[in-house]
């Protein structure tokens, strides 16, 4: 293991009580996507909490989340920066789960462990490095915190474009799993709004002058939902129809909203296709409607790729010199940033936060004592990049 790096992990020893201390402050503070408030005094937080020698700080407004934020080190002149990702964003309104709790070995809290944990990590392993020979000789690095993560990253897709291009690798700090498992794969996602047209008429009088818009609806529905291919990883689901004015009235309109998860862009982009096909077919069986489909693919699939398994297993001996596990996970259906960095042809991986379960419920926790681990692993890693 690099020198720098075993020093970094030396000075992380006993400072579980400050981490958790960082953490706790974090997780107090309400930070649902729809809470910008809330988000900015959690970026506040963030601020203060990486305010290290040699990382500058950039504030990235917001019309309508927090404020995102973007940390860079100059680093070492001529290298390819590194780019660390996370989000401050959480998926519970006020009152819905609040509070930092102590139980034990485990710690529970809205966002403990997706993601404000994996923050931590991050902050507590720039530190140890700066105390131990800053940041200079490491590559230039690149820390992108969005704050509309939980919602698809609307606008911070763009910022992380913007800000790790022509990053040598991106390593992004989501859920730690079970074992460590590191993540190399995740499902593409998107959603489709299908909106069908008819006309009315009295369902007793004029029945046969109506043209029934739920039931072309209906026909999309069983056709979509048909292109679901399990070992192909495509998954297609009508989760909302919504449609008619009552039982005695031919409806004019109807709506479907479906949700599909791919694992290459190319099956993604043939979903999307086959969506409009399905809504001719549909249409044409039901006289006198139409449907129009509105939406496509939301995020490009996490996928994996020989750079990404090398990368994984340059983290992994680091993770495993930090008393970690080192394997890879099975493929995860949700999406995250990591397909942003992916989908940019920069090789990345992901769920390197501290271990728990449970995130996006209310049993949401981390292991407490993984926190100092998993930053010597990330201290270990970037050290190993350095001169």
């Amino acid at each position: 293991m690099h020198e720098g790096g075993q020093a970094a992990a030396d000075w992380l020893v006993g400072r579980l009580g400050e981490m958790e201390e960082a953490l706790a402050a974090l997780v107090e503070v309400n930070s649902w996507t729809e809470n910008p408030e809330g988000g900015r005094r959690v970026g506040a937080l963030l601020r203060e909490q990486l305010a290290i020698p040699g990382l500058v700080a950039e504030v990235v407004p917001s019309q309508r989340y927090a404020d995102h934020l973007v940390f860079r080190s100059e680093g070492r002149p001529g290298a390819r920066p590194l780019a660390l990702v996370g989000h401050l964003d959480t998926v519970f309104p006020p009152g819905k789960f609040e509070g930092y709790r102590r139980e034990g070995s485990l710690r529970r809290g809205p966002g403990v462990l997706d993601m404000k944990g994996g923050l931590v990590v991050i902050a507590w392993a720039l530190k140890a490095l700066a105390a131990t020979g800053g940041l200079a000789r490491l590559p230039p690095l690149r820390l992108v915190v969005v704050s509309d993560e939980e919602v698809g990253s609307p606008e911070g897709m763009g910022v992380i474009q913007k800000a790790i291009a022509g990053a040598e690798a991106c390593l992004v700090f989501e859920s730690g799993r079970a074992g460590d498992a590191i993540i190399t794969r995740r499902k593409g996602t998107g959603m489709a709004v299908a909106t069908a047209r008819g006309k009315a008429a009295h369902a007793g009088n004029a029945h046969h002058e109506g043209a029934n818009a739920l039931w072309a609806i209906a026909r999309f529905v069983d056709r979509v939902q048909q292109l679901t291919d399990y070992p192909r990883g495509l998954t297609v689901n009508v989760g909302k129809v919504t449609g008619g004015q009552g039982k005695n009235t031919v409806p004019d309109h109807a709506v479907a909203e479906v949700d599909l998860r791919f694992c290459t862009r190319a099956d993604g982009e043939a979903l999307v296709r086959r969506f409009h096909q399905a809504a001719e077919e549909a249409a044409a069986g039901v006289s006198g409607t139409r449907i129009e489909v509105e939406g496509g693919v939301s995020r490009e699939p996490l996928e994996r790729t020989e750079a990404s398994v090398a990368l994984m297993e340059a983290y992994g001996a680091c993770a495993h010199a930090s008393g970690l596990g080192r394997g890879e996970s099975p493929l995860v259906g949700g999406g995250s940033d990591a397909s942003t960095s992916s989908a940019m042809g920069i090789p990345s991986i992901d769920g390197l936060g501290p271990r728990g379960k449970g995130f996006h419920t209310v049993e949401e926790f981390i292991e407490v004592e993984t926190l100092v681990p998993k930053a010597q692993a990330l201290a270990r890693y970037l050290a190993s990049r350095g001169a």
